[in-house]
């Protein structure tokens, strides 16, 4: 794997997800956190964000694919894909 690209989940403090892409899950976070992120996850009502979870894949477009599937679950197909990859808790981040 050359340069590995990541689908990755964010929860929100209004307690919904977000699933995006990137090649670097420390950037793009940081990213989102700034409020520079997707239209989505800036509001401050959404803030602060959680990273749930994150996964490899060797080719943009396999991470692209994984986030579009991801993104056409129900809530709680959404849940059941995150628990059977580990996640376990879906406690939402506190404000400072």
């Amino acid at each position: 794997m050359d340069k590995p690209y990541y689908m990755y989940v964010l929860l929100t403090a209004d307690n919904t997800f977000y699933g995006g892409f990137t090649d670097d899950v420390g950037k793009r976070f940081a990213t989102h956190e700034a409020g520079k992120g997707a239209k989505y996850t800036r509001p401050a009502s959404r803030h602060p964000l959680k990273l749930l979870y994150a996964e490899a894949f060797a080719t943009k477009r396999e991470a692209l694919h994984a986030e579009a599937v991801f993104k056409k679950l129900k809530r709680t197909d959404k849940v059941a894909f995150l628990r059977e990859h580990g996640v376990t808790d879906f406690t939402p981040a506190k404000r400072d």
